[in-house]
């Protein structure tokens, strides 16, 4: 376990102030009841589909998008996305040039992903799974909706935007009840919170815990946003950089009530701002990354100054992951990285997962 400063945390409570109408992070997710039986389904959302598999409906999937790689045994249904920016991560700008193409895409309305629409219409869908937190990541609604509303037969389109743990539960309830398996999903969310209750054992709620600091990006550094900080927190550490704030109404929020506290999404930060937060314990996680490529964007984080100086580094804990799989899809495999956090930052290595794909950097 982690022997810094883990003096008892006494939080101030305020519940007379208001909530701020225009503050995202304080938004409810909101959800269509879409219920129904769907046998034919394209998922268009990497975290969708393992929701779906998770709940036995991978036999109905017809179609998915080209980030879709888990579980195993999909290779073979067709991909109908594609991604428009593109790398060579032996380059040591790699991280650096993907930014530019977002940043050049989004400010010339050009979409970053392709969508095969008539292979889709072919398909005769009729439910398809896509996403409305981040166009960055996967092929956005809008897109998916300006399609689906041209095809004859007109199918059902569900739309993921979770921002928070509890959100990323709620999916797989609302995937179950549109496909008519949501005894199923059900089952499936009592499980997984029956991993979370178990791996929280493990953690002092109320004691101040070793900084963590987490990269979703190395070059420009975004760090944790949504559940991530969440999973962070709830594993018994701190992330200043973007932390949690407690809902407006709900005390301090800590302990049984800390689903009460949100984060907001990942920001940008200079590394000197960064270096300030002098994180105890570092974990590298791009988006979209292969353990392979975060390890290579480590090795040439290492070659700067300020990353060698910090705490994290010095102290050989930094912990590199597989960012395409763990952390930044908002699904079943969220606990997976809570069990990791919870058993890496308190000395429990024995509560990683199986298989769980990091590697320890050590400088």
């Amino acid at each position: 376990m982690f022997l810094g400063d883990r003096s008892l945390r006494l939080p101030t409570i305020n519940n007379d102030q208001p909530a701020d109408p225009v503050d995202p992070r304080f938004r409810r997710t909101e959800r269509p009841d879409l219920r129904g039986d769907a046998r034919r389904v394209v998922s268009l959302v990497p975290s969708a589909t393992e929701i779906l598999a998770l709940i036995g409906g991978a036999d109905r999937l017809v179609a998915r998008s080209h980030e879709c790689d888990f579980p195993q045994g999909l290779a073979s249904l067709p991909a109908l996305t594609g991604a428009r920016t593109n790398a060579d991560f032996a380059d040591s700008d790699a991280c650096r040039a993907i930014d530019e193409q977002v940043r050049s895409a989004t400010a010339s309305g050009e979409p970053l992903y392709t969508l095969d629409a008539e292979r889709l219409a072919a398909l005769k869908p009729d439910l398809i799974l896509t996403q409305d937190l981040c166009s960055v990541c996967s092929i956005d609604h809008a897109t998916v909706r300006q399609v689906a509303d041209r095809l004859d037969p007109k199918p059902a389109v569900l739309s993921l935007n979770p921002t928070t743990v509890e959100d990323i539960l709620d999916d797989i309830l609302a995937v179950g009840r549109a496909c008519g398996l949501e005894r199923e999903a059900l089952h499936a969310v009592v499980g997984l919170r029956e991993r979370e209750s178990r791996a929280l054992e493990h953690v002092n709620p109320y004691a101040d815990g070793p900084v963590v600091g987490f990269m979703e990006w190395t070059d420009p550094i975004f760090v944790a946003g949504h559940w991530t900080v969440q999973l962070i927190e709830r594993a018994g550490a701190r992330h200043p950089l973007n932390e949690s704030v407690a809902r407006p109404g709900s005390g301090a929020a800590i302990g049984p009530q800390m689903a009460e506290r949100v984060a907001g999404h990942s920001i940008a930060v200079v590394p000197e701002i960064f270096a300030s937060s002098k994180p105890d314990f570092l974990v590298i996680a791009p988006c979209g990354l292969t353990l392979d490529q975060a390890w290579g964007e480590t090795e040439k984080l290492a070659g700067q100054a300020w990353f060698r100086d910090l705490p994290a580094a010095r102290a050989g804990r930094v912990a590199v992951v597989d960012g395409n799989q763990m952390f930044n899809r908002p699904g079943p495999r969220v606990l997976d990285a809570l069990e990791f956090l919870v058993g890496w930052l308190n000395g429990r290595e024995d509560l990683i997962p199986e298989g769980f794909p990091w590697r320890l950097w050590a400088g």
